[in-house]
Order: structure tokens, then C-alpha cells, then sequence
């Protein structure tokens, strides 16, 4: 599932880690979703919930292994993989019929490149680096984003895999992975409303421990976004193996 603060890009926009992943014998099935206004929450989590059922339904077409499903996604499209996976019963996410006539399929993991998993703590990041006047271009795209993509602060709390957590709703908790950049001021922040004293990678995965789930933290010493925009970088190669090596472990 592709990135792209749930508003921009297309199914094409991580083909290194695509390609990485399939000449490590891993079938990937990267589907387009509604973005934007068009697919404001909840509705993109509903055409990915419905990708999934159509890949179990196909899956025999690609030589894949219609049991053997697992997610992954960068940025916000790590947000909405992580959100269906812990919630895959959801009717809302679940409301498109599936092709097969089938239920939810629950994958067997989730490998996230430096999700959004706390959407209302990003946006409240973004909103004050914004009203501080940083010279940086991405407080005001990732405010817009957060403008059109969801239809309140309200929203944010609810679809927010950090504070489902936080709130102990029942959960399905798969193994999951995060691969982090550790020069990432976008994705890797101190959340200042709750006085976190640590980032939001470690913080989710203490929480999602918690709620009995295996979580992998990777980080990696580059640059923002690496391991999808910079293919000849060797941090780059070595998260590419990880992640494979995660999904061959799980799937």
C-alpha cells in the first residue's frame, strides 16, 4: 500500500522495494486506492480491505498462495495496513462484497516503512512546526493532507492504530516490522502531546508487545524516505533484505 499522506501518488510509487521484494521469490500485488477527498476515511481503508480479498480470490492466477497474505505499506499506506490488520472484522473497512464471497483476510503479517500510525500526534506535529514559521516544505503539504483526507480531529483519534492501543480495544495483532530512518523529520518525532520520552516507533511497539503482537524495530542511519526513493544506497539493500527476510519468516 502506497504512501503519500492518503492523498497523493499511485500504485507504482515503491517499485524498487516491489521489485526488491519479487527477486526475492515474494509475489506483490501493489493495488491502486481511492485518495483524497475521494477516498476520505474510511473509505480507503475499505478499498484495501477489499485488495486483499480480491488477491485471495486471484491469487492462484500469480503462482501466490491464497493463505499465505501478508501487508505492507510506507507512510500513511503503512497506517491503513496496520489499521485493517487490527481491525479486519471491521464492517466499515469490510464494506465492499468480496469476490470471492468470502470474509476479512487476516494476513499473516504486517511490514511497515516509517508508518503514520498515530495520524492526530503527525498532525499535531506538522500544525506546530507549521505555526513556528520552520523553513521546511512538508508542515503545510502534510496539514493539507491531513485537511482532505480526514473529515475531523474526531476521525484521527478513532482510525489511529497508536491510540486503539492506548485505549486496549480488542485487537487481531499479526507480527509486524517498522523500518525507520533515523534522519526522518517527518515520520520520526517525540509525540509532545502525551510527554512521550521516547520517538513513536518505540513507543507503538511497547504498545503493540503489549497487546501480544511480535513487533521488529529497524532503524537505519539515512535519509528521509530511503528504502523507497534511493535504490543505490547500501542502507537501502539492507532493508530490502530485512523486510524479505521478515515476510519469508512469517508468510
Amino acid at each position: 500500500l502506497h504512501g503519500g499522506g492518503w492523498c497523493i501518488f499511485d500504485r507504482t510509487r515503491d517499485r524498487i522495494v516491489h521489485e526488491a521484494l519479487a527477486r526475492r521469490g515474494i509475489v506483490v500485488a501493489a493495488p491502486d486506492f481511492r485518495t483524497g477527498e475521494e477516498g476520505a476515511y474510511p473509505r480507503q481503508m475499505a478499498d484495501a480491505h477489499y485488495a486483499l480479498r480480491w488477491l485471495r480470490a486471484n491469487a492462484r492466477r500469480f503462482n501466490a498462495d491464497p493463505q499465505r497474505i501478508g501487508l505492507t505499506g510506507s507512510s500513511s499506506g503503512g497506517h491503513v495496513a496496520m489499521l485493517i490488520a487490527m481491525r479486519p472484522h471491521d464492517p466499515r473497512y469490510a464494506a465492499i462484497p468480496s469476490p470471492d464471497g468470502g470474509g476479512p483476510v487476516v494476513p499473516r503479517c504486517v511490514a511497515m516503512l516509517w508508518p503514520v500510525v498515530n495520524p492526530l500526534g503527525r498532525y499535531r506535529y506538522a500544525t506546530k512546526a507549521l505555526e513556528s514559521g520552520l523553513k521546511a516544505d512538508w508542515p503545510p503539504k502534510i496539514v493539507g493532507y491531513h485537511h482532505r483526507f480526514w473529515p475531523d480531529v474526531a476521525a484521527m483519534e478513532e482510525g489511529n492504530p497508536m491510540l486503539i492501543l492506548e485505549r486496549g480495544e480488542k485487537i487481531v495483532a499479526p507480527p509486524a516490522m517498522w523500518i525507520q530512518s533515523t534522519r526522518d523529520d517527518v515520520h520520526n518525532y517525540h509525540d509532545e502531546s502525551v510527554k512521550a520520552a521516547v520517538p513513536e516507533t518505540e513507543r507503538f511497539a511497547a504498545l503493540y508487545r503489549k497487546a501480544g503482537g511480535i513487533m521488529d524495530l529497524e532503524n537505519f542511519d539515512a535519509p528521509l524516505m530511503f528504502a523507497t526513493d534511493l535504490a543505490d544506497l547500501p542502507a537501502t539493500a539492507e532493508a530490502h533484505e530485512r523486510l524479505a527476510d521478515f515476510i519469508h519468516r512469517h508468510v
